[in-house]
């Protein structure tokens, strides 16, 4: 659970990193411009590290399932090698699905305006201000969606509803409890990384019915609100880190 919790805490902070500097020269030094190359670059890291979030989720679950429902198998199954081995698919897979937007995007024409509706540099804002035929980027966007967050969640799905039969086998209330409050931190992150890709996704669809303004905030809040609150959830819900944080303020306050 470390293992993954410290893939979590790089992905966070890299997609903090991506982003977060221009966002912030943006709105206190009024820094609006970014050249073709870099807004290519932030895209690829932004989508990527998004993607492989999602593919840790997934992993995340797995984890839970074999620690709930194969306990005695946990230990032979989720080895280093094995954990090492899940990280390196899930940023393959991030990134062979993610490589072919900037050059999607590389080969579009541009010759209208170059503003670009968000804080940052995302693929369909960027292929709003293309003057030319879209459909490639569009099917493509959605082929990656639908293969990433539906295949994600469908899976996730899966792994709960078989803990939630081993939860409901156990003999007593406190061990269902017990047992059930171990993925308490693991699904407040699927909840705080799904919630607001799919509000996001569903008012990208419906924009004409939203003010512009509601469509850049919800843009900025699926970006920022899931690297603020994984440290929280699982500092509040782990109680080694809890206890790590707790002993590190102790410490400073003698």
């Amino acid at each position: 659970m470390f293992y993954f919790l410290a893939m979590l805490a790089v992905i966070d902070l890299v997609l903090s990193t991506t982003t977060m500097p221009k966002i912030l020269s943006i709105f206190w030094f009024n820094s609006r411009e970014i050249s073709f190359n870099a807004c290519l670059v932030q895209m690829f890291f932004l989508h990527s590290f998004s993607t492989l979030e999602s593919t840790l989720l997934l992993a995340m679950a797995f984890d839970r399932y074999m620690a709930i429902c194969n306990p005695l198998r946990y230990a032979t199954i989720l080895t280093n090698s094995v954990i090492a081995k899940i990280g390196l698919a899930a940023l393959a897979r991030a990134v062979l699905l993610v490589v072919p937007l900037p050059f999607l995007i590389r080969r579009l024409p541009y010759c209208g305006s170059h503003v670009i509706s968000h804080c940052y540099c995302e693929h369909m804002a960027m292929v709003k201000l293309a003057c030319a035929d879209t459909r490639v980027n569009n099917v493509y966007e959605i082929m990656v969606v639908l293969f990433i967050v539906g295949l994600d969640l469908l899976f996730i799905s899966l792994s709960y509803v078989n803990i939630l039969r081993a939860v409901l086998s156990l003999a007593s209330k406190e061990e269902q409890l017990k047992a059930f409050g171990t993925c308490g931190s693991h699904l407040c992150a699927i909840l705080v990384f799904y919630i607001p890709v799919v509000l996001s996704s569903t008012i990208h669809r419906f924009r004409h019915h939203f003010a512009p303004h509601v469509h850049i905030l919800l843009a900025n809040f699926y970006l920022l609100f899931p690297p603020m609150m994984n440290p929280i959830v699982y500092g509040v819900k782990t109680k080694q880190i809890c206890d790590w944080v707790l002993l590190l303020f102790r410490g400073k306050s003698f």
